[in-house]
């Protein structure tokens, strides 16, 4: 029989998750994601692990997320969350992997909604490529980075970046540069507020 001490240690074994509740259970029970596996304070984390498996060919239930997607962007409140999850997925489907539906392909799977959201995200990042394009250094092929073999790096890497039309990366750190430089922005939608937002949970 284990002692009280053990049981203890069993039970606190990851003091920092919680099981996800709301949308959030159900786009991680949609998509086949363990709920132990993500951190259930944190919108990026979820988005982050649903679309890198929608986001594949082989994913069965890809146009049941979608579905719910479409739902919450009806819901005021609910809509940085979508458009989280709809750049996530965008990306994922920028670096022009065998593995991932196509941009054109995954747009035949929205809603009226998303599909809105999914234009006006793309819109954006293309205003930032060619913004990019004019200042500051040449822009790195986007090679090593879809290199990466670690599958936790991976998920970080391919969410957060894009591969653009002649190879090259477009990453978040871009996206809030150019929103600090040129102040334009997805219409309710903030970087630089995430970005910020994340900086407060790390520390110092």
């Amino acid at each position: 029989m284990p002692t009280t001490a053990s049981a203890e240690r069993n039970t606190m074994r990851f003091p920092w998750r919680r099981r996800p509740v709301g949308r959030s259970a159900r786009l991680l029970d949609l998509a086949g994601v363990d709920p132990r596996s993500v951190d259930a304070d944190e919108d990026l984390d979820v988005c982050r692990q649903v679309a890198f498996r929608v986001a594949r060919r082989d994913h069965g239930r890809t146009a049941e997320v979608l579905a719910l997607i479409e739902e919450l962007l009806a819901d005021e409140a609910e809509y940085a969350f979508a458009v989280t999850f709809l750049e996530d997925l965008q990306n994922l489907a920028s670096h022009s992997l065998d593995v991932f539906r196509s941009p054109a392909e995954t747009r035949l799977l929205l809603g009226p909604r998303a599909a809105v959201c999914w234009d006006t995200v793309a819109a954006f990042w293309a205003e930032v490529a060619e913004w990019r394009a004019a200042n500051g250094k040449p822009l790195e092929p986007s090679a090593a980075m879809l290199g990466a073999e670690n599958e936790q790096l991976r998920l970080l890497l391919w969410t957060s970046n894009r591969t653009l039309p002649g190879g090259e990366k477009l990453g978040i750190a871009d996206v809030v540069r150019f929103e600090k430089a040129v102040g334009s922005s997805l219409p309710g939608y903030s970087h630089i507020a995430v970005a910020l937002n994340l900086a407060g949970r790390v520390g110092p």
